[in-house]
């Protein structure tokens, strides 16, 4: 092991060891979430066994709405007080807009966007069609493209984004179960691969914020486990919606790593790995996140 490499394993541990340094344990608050909707209340499941396939990694799972403090969960139990819900009607106006190049609409094809319901819950998804692992980005901007005639949206854009909480919202109260075995096991191990890999200056993988060292708090962010079935969701320090693919972006940087884009095969195979991890959990279709 050369100098360098003993050197740069020196700053990444003493990095997290300052991060974490003196920092009490602080575990997932005992609290229910039942959301109050227009139609009704939707409870929703934040704690669950942890599935098999996850070796014992961690016993139970826990929505990331358990690590919030008790103001911003408070936002979500009512969708009067959330502000994703901002951003889902816009894109319920999106849906039916007639903004394709010869008068189409998304209602046009698939009338209310209730059509959606169970799609969150089930993605990331190998197409049966092309054998290829499918975001719903990439379903939404195969519909603007080939029906809409329009240009690709980009993956983190906010028509995206509006989408997205639109559609999301359809499986709200639903267990997430994606597929990992068949055609979507090779994607799924990619995923598992990246998921432990130890990337940029400081050496970390996700499993080291969100395996090892969830409950605890890393400067002022209480450490979740980092499950992805309230997103997309709104972000308090981003004063907007992030979506699964921008946050896996922000996280690699945070290790001071080139990242992988938005979309790309890699980050892809990733979110269905993180999915799987959350197997069981409720979608909280538009969730709040500090």
């Amino acid at each position: 092991m050369g100098r360098f490499t003993k050197t740069a394993n020196a700053l990444a541990a003493t990095a997290l060891g300052l991060a974490l340094v003196g920092a009490a344990l602080a575990d997932p608050v005992e609290d229910d979430l039942t959301i109050e909707t227009e139609d009704g209340a939707v409870e929703i499941v934040t704690k669950t066994t942890a599935p098999a396939y996850l070796d014992g990694a961690l016993p139970e799972i826990y929505s990331g709405w358990l690590f919030r403090d008790e103001a911003t969960r408070a936002m979500e139990r009512d969708d009067f007080d959330n502000p994703a819900m901002v951003f889902a009607d816009r894109g319920l106006d999106k849906w039916n807009d007639k903004f394709g190049k010869n008068g189409e609409s998304c209602a046009g094809c698939h009338q209310g966007p209730e059509s959606m319901a169970g799609l969150r819950a089930e993605m990331p998804r190998v197409d049966a069609k092309t054998g290829k692992l499918m975001i719903m980005e990439d379903y939404i901007n195969g519909c603007v493209t080939e029906r809409m005639g329009q240009e690709a949206w980009g993956m983190t854009s906010n028509p995206m984004k509006d989408m997205l909480s639109l559609i999301s919202l359809q499986s709200r109260g639903m267990p997430v179960k994606v597929a990992i075995d068949g055609p979507a096991k090779p994607f799924w191990e990619k995923g598992k691969e990246i998921y432990y890999t130890r990337y940029g200056q400081l050496e970390m993988s996700c499993a080291n914020c969100h395996e090892d060292n969830y409950g605890k708090m890393i400067r002022a962010d209480h450490l979740s486990q980092g499950q992805i079935n309230g997103f997309p969701t709104y972000r308090l320090k981003d004063a907007g919606m992030v979506t699964v693919q921008q946050r896996f972006v922000g996280c690699v940087r945070d290790t001071r790593a080139e990242t992988f884009k938005a979309g790309s095969p890699e980050f892809k195979a990733l979110e269905l790995y993180v999915a799987s991890r959350g197997a069981g959990l409720s979608v909280e279709g538009v969730s709040v996140r500090h």
